[in-house]
C-alpha cells in the first residue's frame, strides 16, 4: 500500500513539474516554495480534507532526497502523521521537530482567494495553513532535504513529526504517537511552533520563545424553559435570559496573574517598544505587585497583552429556539477559555456560574482540559535562538513567553519531553490573521524563517 501511495505522488509530482529527484538541487527558496504551495493546495481540514495525503506527500519528497527512515502512520482513515529519523552520529540524544498538518475549516465565500490555493499578492502568501503550521512543516521538509544534500552528519538524530488533529478532531496525532509508538518520536527535547516573531508598524519588535502556554477549555452554557406560542410571549425567554448572562460575562474581567514567564516577557520586551507609555507600562507590570493601573492600560491598548495577563473566556458560538413562530424552549452558548496555568479549571468554572448570573443556566465542560507545567528554559535553545536573532535581526530582543494559544507542546511536556515555542517568522502583532479571513505570511518572511530554522537545526544538532 504505501509503495503504491509512493508511487502516485511521484506521477503527481512529476505531472506537476516538480522535480524530485535531480542531480542539481534548486536553491533552498525554490524548494521551500515548492513545498509550501503543495501542503497548502492539500486540503486538510477535519470536515473533508486529509493529513494522511499531505504526509504521503511529504513522505515522498523526503524519500527522493535519500531518507530510508521515513513512515506515514495513520490511526484512521485522513488522519495520517508523518514521523522521520535523520541519524545522527548519536553524541547527543535526538531533537524532535514538530509541526502539525491539519488547519481550521476555511469557506471560499468567506476569503478574497480560494483558501487551498497558494495565492500571492503584494509581497504575501495567502492560504489556509500558511501561517498556522504550514509554514513550519514545509520549512522543516525543506531545511532536513538540504542538509542531506549538504552531507551534514548531525550529533544528534533529528527526528521530524507532522501531525493530524492538532486544531481538534478524534485523532490528535500527537497523543496517539506518544501511546503508540513513543519511541518513534522521543527525544531530549522538541522544537515546536508557539514562538516566533512580533512586527509591529513594519518593525520587528520581539523574537518570542514559548516555554508554557494557557489551558483550553470549552464550556457549554444551556438554559431551558416551556415556550410557546410566539404569539404570546413572555418575560421568562431562554434567549433573552442566555443573552443578558453572555452579557455580564463581555463586560467581567478575569483578574491580572503573572508569572515568572509572562513577568520576564514584560521586563525584557519593554525596552523594544515604540510608544514611550508602552515601555512605562510594561516595566511596571513585571514588579511585583503588579501595578494594575499600568496592567489596565495595557489591557486596553492590546488584546495580545490582556491575554498574557489574565484567563480569558469568550463566547464563540450560540443556538436558540427551534421555530421561527415559537418561543424559544433551550438556548446554548460555547463559551471558550484560556486559563492561565496553575488555575485550576473547577476554580474559573465557580466564576463563571458568579458573573453569569443565573442559576437556571447549566455549566457543563467540552472534553476535557489538558494542562501542563512550563518548561524549563534550556540553555543551548536560548544561546542558540539569541545568536541567530542577533545576526539575522539585529536589536531585536530574544524574550521568554507564554503563548495566549495551545499546542501540542503541552502534550508532549507532559511526557517528559521538553518542548520550546521556537521560530523566525514575523507576523504582525496588529494584524493577526491565523484561524480566520485571507490568513497569510509575507514572502520575505518566510524565507527568513527559512534561514533561521537552518540555522537553529544545525546550531542544536552539532
Amino acid at each position: 500500500m504505501q509503495k503504491a501511495r509512493d508511487a502516485l505522488f511521484v506521477a503527481m509530482l512529476v505531472s506537476a513539474g516538480a522535480v524530485v529527484l535531480s542531480a542539481q538541487s534548486p536553491p533552498p527558496e525554490t524548494r521551500a516554495r515548492e513545498i509550501f504551495k503543495q501542503l497548502v493546495e492539500i486540503n486538510t481540514t477535519h470536515s473533508v480534507g486529509s493529513t494522511t495525503t499531505a504526509a504521503d506527500a511529504m513522505a515522498v519528497r523526503l524519500r527522493g532526497a535519500g531518507f530510508t527512515d521515513v513512515r506515514v502512520l495513520e490511526p484512521m482513515a485522513r488522519k495520517g502523521n508523518l514521523v522521520a529519523r535523520y541519524p545522527g552520529n548519536g553524541t547527543k540524544r535526538p531533537l524532535l521537530l514538530l509541526a502539525h498538518l491539519d488547519v481550521v475549516e476555511a469557506k471560499r465565500e468567506d476569503w478574497s482567494f480560494d483558501p487551498f490555493v497558494l495565492t500571492e499578492k503584494d509581497g504575501f502568501l495567502y492560504g489556509r495553513g500558511t501561517a498556522d503550521d504550514k509554514t513550519m512543516a514545509a520549512v522543516f521538509v525543506a531545511n532536513l532535504i538540504r542538509l542531506k544534500s549538504e552531507g551534514y552528519v548531525p550529533s544528534r538524530d533529528i527526528i521530524l513529526a507532522l501531525t493530524a488533529d492538532e486544531e481538534g478532531g478524534p485523532n490528535n496525532g500527537v497523543k496517539w504517537l506518544l501511546e503508540n509508538h513513543r519511541t518513534l518520536i522521543d527525544a531530549e527535547f522538541a522544537i515546536n511552533e508557539g514562538g516566533g516573531g512580533v512586527m509591529k508598524k513594519g518593525k520587528y519588535v520581539t523574537s518570542e520563545v514559548q516555554a508554557a502556554e494557557k489551558v483550553y477549555q470549552d464550556v457549554r452554557l444551556e438554559i431551558k424553559n416551556s415556550g410557546g406560542h410566539s404569539s404570546l410571549p413572555v418575560k421568562d425567554n431562554a434567549i433573552y435570559r442566555l443573552s443578558a448572562a453572555l452579557a455580564r460575562l463581555a463586560a467581567f474581567e478575569f483578574p491580572v496573574q503573572l508569572n515568572d514567564i509572562t513577568r520576564a516577557y514584560f521586563q525584557r520586551a519593554a525596552p523594544a517598544q515604540l510608544d514611550p507609555q508602552t515601555r512605562s507600562d510594561m516595566l511596571a507590570v513585571a514588579k511585583e505587585p503588579t501595578d494594575t493601573a499600568a496592567a489596565a492600560r495595557l489591557s486596553a491598548q492590546s488584546s495580545y497583552f490582556n491575554a498574557l495577563m489574565r484567563t480569558t473566556c469568550v463566547a464563540t458560538q450560540l443556538d436558540g429556539g427551534h421555530a421561527p413562530n415559537a418561543l424559544p424552549q433551550v438556548a446554548t452558548a460555547n463559551v471558550n477559555c484560556r486559563i492561565l496555568p496553575g488555575v485550576p479549571v473547577a476554580t474559573i468554572i465557580t466564576q463563571l456560574t458568579k458573573v453569569l448570573g443565573d442559576q437556571a443556566i447549566e455549566l457543563s465542560l467540552v472534553d476535557e482540559a489538558t494542562p501542563s507545567k512550563p518548561a524549563v528554559l534550556r540553555d543551548d535553545v536560548m544561546t542558540a535562538t539569541e545568536t541567530i536573532v542577533r545576526s539575522m535581526f539585529p536589536g531585536v530582543p530574544v524574550v521568554p513567553v507564554m503563548s495566549t494559544g495551545a499546542t501540542d507542546g503541552l502534550r508532549l511536556r507532559n511526557a517528559g519531553i521538553p518542548t520550546f515555542g521556537v521560530d523566525g517568522l514575523f507576523d504582525d502583532i496588529d494584524d493577526v490573521r491565523a484561524h480566520g479571513r485571507d490568513e497569510r505570511v509575507g514572502i520575505k518572511q518566510f524565507n527568513e524563517d527559512l534561514e533561521f530554522h537552518y540555522q537553529l537545526i544545525t546550531a542544536l544538532s552539532k
